[in-house]
């Protein structure tokens, strides 16, 4: 019998520029997700939703907005990541907001602290409350910074788990993102820590086979995934709150990149 799935949805836009996205967990489920799961045969362990956080303007904290409250669902999201892998499960962690994902890997670090992580996302994530200067404050654009403890990030996020910091630059692949100039704040940190990174532009038109070379990277070190829809051209697939147009993947590149990385052995996660 194959490891069962544990399903976590978190409702949260607190660390978003916007509510909304915090309705996700509740769309996918009225979209048949469970059932689906269930028809394909897996084995899932539906853990219901966390309680409910929405976006709210944090004028005093202007860098880091509604940061008490990322860290509160962050760590609420750890503790169930990590119940779950004591129960034997495999997390499928469900939201809008990719500063959840602060709290997924923290979960993960208990039990595993050398767990690699691919992130497939539209951008790097790379951002710290000193260096996102446009829609200034929303931590889902630092998620990356803080679990790598990149300097400038805020001591309440990225000590959320039980090391700091969560992950090293070594244990971060970077698929299917858009990377800006030299001088850009996030590619700067990419380039200062030397994280791997599979471009978009480089996937475009190859998406297997640059799944095949990025999973040959990782070679047979656990590893969990990280998805955010606007690695999807927004155009191709229009449900991304920060849209990526004539950017990212097709959606059936998308799919074609999960075709690769979902049957992999050493998944560990989503």
């Amino acid at each position: 019998m194959t490891q069962p799935y544990g399903l976590l949805g978190v409702p949260s836009s607190a660390g978003a520029m916007t509510p909304g996205i915090d309705k996700a967990p509740q769309a996918l489920r009225e979209a048949g997700l469970v059932e689906q799961l269930r028809q394909a045969g897996y084995h899932v362990n539906d853990h219901g939703d966390l309680s409910r956080t929405r976006y709210k303007p944090d004028k005093a904290h202007p860098t880091a907005q509604n940061v008490e409250r990322v860290v509160h669902v962050a760590t609420e999201v750890a503790k169930q990541v990590s119940a779950m892998l004591d129960a034997g499960e495999t997390p499928l962690v469900i939201g809008g907001d990719c500063s959840i994902s602060v709290g997924v890997v923290a979960g993960y670090a208990q039990h595993d602290p050398g767990v690699l992580l691919l992130y497939m996302d539209g951008g790097l994530d790379l951002f710290t409350p000193e260096t996102k200067v446009e829609l200034k404050g929303h931590l889902d654009s630092m998620g990356v910074a803080h679990m790598i403890g990149a300097a400038g990030v805020t001591e309440a996020l990225s000590h959320i788990g039980t090391r700091f910091p969560l992950l090293s630059p070594e244990q971060v692949v970077y698929f299917a993102v858009y990377q800006g100039p030299p001088d850009d704040p996030e590619e700067v940190v990419l380039q200062k820590y030397a994280m791997r990174s599979y471009p978009v532009e480089t996937v475009h038109g190859r998406a297997k086979a640059a799944a095949v070379d990025a999973l040959a990277s990782i070679g047979a070190h656990p590893f969990i995934i990280h998805f955010d829809v606007d690695v999807i051209d927004f155009l191709d697939f229009p449900i991304s709150d920060i849209p990526s147009i004539d950017e990212g993947l097709s959606f059936s590149e998308a799919m074609d990149s999960l075709g690769v990385f979902a049957p992999a052995r050493s998944l560990q996660g989503w």
